[in-house]
């Protein structure tokens, strides 16, 4: 059921919840988890009227905080990792793309299972448009998801790649900061209290030293750093991430790493004495986000160099007391390789596009609908197929592009394919955490993880 006005909606929820000022009670649990938490996540996304969509937002993130699910900063457990209290695992970040609550209970269900102590649902800059989720729909995603499970505890939400976009950054650089900003802004309204500055667009690799070629880098990763430090909650520290290396460029080298966290550094310091800067560092290695497609859609054979990974990661560690390295572009490697991520204190992997592909690539995916998106996707993509692409390489490269296009058939998919989709993104999910080394972690990073509720101003339009 969807709601399409107020008066709908409070009756969905009569008996279920109770909305008293600022704050959600939840009344019958059972009722809430088997049957209104469908309803809200479905409102909040598909209701046409903006502003049911928003109380059903509300409702559902008021709904988590009174089950004790909040939105929480990864910060401690990364400034453990830095001060080597606790190490030998990899936490991964998750991108999930399209039929968000049902993958996210996937994973869910997985790190329930296996006692993942932290795992990082994020959305990349790029992807929130390609993808029409906007951080407060994909916030509410995933603690809908959470709610229908049980789950109680910690959601790591990430802007992933809040990226400044080089093209846009020199017709007017003004302007893309600005937009950027605005995007910060937004997702630690919405609860995304871990966020990735992605400035390493702006590497000018023809200057003669390293530390001229990582400047703009690091300078405007720091005046964005002060940007999240303005506006995180008082007393929530939000987890930043920078970045030395654009993820399918040259490899990173620590003397880059030296060159932008002393600029970094220096910058911050200028701001504000007591800043925290940042606590991991993404590197390239030799990935490429999404893998190289050969002529038959399958994916070419990754060379990543796990020593220059290793290297980075503990002078992260050592030298800047950080959490370690960030590897970008990594759910299309062969399954043997996720077990050296954790083995050379890689801190944190970024995984999207695998899962993607089991999507798509899935036996219960119906046919007639991936025909009619690839072939939206001809339609609509053609001009971008390149001289002696292959149709194989072209789809497998813009599929991405139809989540947000086919968002609504996707999500009402028929409830027995929407079950068998999850049961083939789960057991990946369960392999990645064992792989990762994150199984049975649960105990350690509640030790340091202590989440706490950020109020949320209820909606104007929200029925009493």
């Amino acid at each position: 059921m969807i709601c399409d006005n107020s008066e709908q909606l409070k009756a969905a929820w009569q008996g279920i919840l109770s909305v008293e000022g600022n704050d959600v009670r939840v009344l019958e649990e059972g009722k809430l988890r088997n049957e209104l938490i469908d309803t809200l996540i479905f409102t909040a996304l598909f209701s046409s009227q903006a502003e049911t969509a928003a109380a059903a937002r509300w409702l559902i993130r008021r709904a988590g905080a009174a089950l004790e699910i909040l939105a929480a900063s990864i910060q401690p457990l990364y400034e453990a990792m830095g001060r080597r209290e606790v190490s030998g695992f990899t936490v991964p970040a998750i991108n999930i793309r399209g039929l968000t609550y049902f993958v996210a209970q996937a994973v869910l269900r997985a790190a329930m299972k296996e006692r993942v102590g932290a795992v990082i649902f994020e959305i990349a800059r790029s992807e929130i448009g390609y993808t029409g989720q906007r951080p407060a729909e994909y916030a509410a995603a995933i603690t809908a998801a959470a709610i229908k499970l049980g789950y109680r505890g910690p959601l790591f939400l990430q802007g992933d790649h809040f990226q400044v976009i080089a093209r846009r950054f020199q017709q007017d650089a003004a302007q893309e900061v600005k937009a950027v900003k605005d995007l910060i802004w937004e997702a630690i309204e919405a609860g995304f209290y871990n966020i990735d500055i992605d400035t390493s667009t702006l590497v000018d690799l023809s200057q003669p030293t390293v530390a001229e070629q990582q400047e703009a880098n690091y300078r405007l990763a720091a005046e964005l750093t002060t940007v999240i430090r303005d506006l995180e909650p008082a007393g929530l520290t939000v987890s930043v991430g920078g970045e030395i290396g654009e993820v399918g460029s040259k490899n990173s080298t620590v003397g880059e790493l030296r060159a932008f966290m002393k600029g970094y550094l220096e910058e911050l310091q200028k701001h504000d004495k007591n800043f925290r800067g940042i606590s991991k560092i993404s590197v390239q290695t030799g990935t490429t986000h999404g893998g190289v497609p050969l002529t038959d859609g399958t994916i070419a054979q990754v060379n990543l160099d796990f020593e220059t990974l290793g290297t980075l990661s503990r002078e992260a560690r050592d030298a800047f007391g950080l959490a370690g390295a960030v590897q970008h572009g990594a759910s299309t490697l062969p399954e043997e390789a996720f077990d050296k991520f954790p083995a050379v204190e890689t801190a944190e992997i970024h995984l999207a596009t695998g899962f993607q592909n089991i999507i798509f690539d899935s036996q219960h995916f119906p046919a007639a609908l991936r025909e009619r998106i690839y072939d939206d996707l001809r339609q609509a993509h053609g001009a971008e197929k390149k001289p002696g692409e292959s149709d194989a390489q072209f789809i497998y490269k813009t599929r991405k592009q139809s989540f947000g296009v086919f968002k609504r058939e996707m999500w009402h998919l028929p409830p027995a394919t929407l079950q068998a989709l999850g049961e083939e993104l789960e057991r990946q999910f369960t392999f990645l955490f064992r792989k990762l080394n994150m199984a049975d972690t649960l105990e350690v990073a509640n030790s340091y993880i202590k989440p706490q509720d950020v109020p949320v101003k209820a909606p104007p339009a929200l029925p009493g």
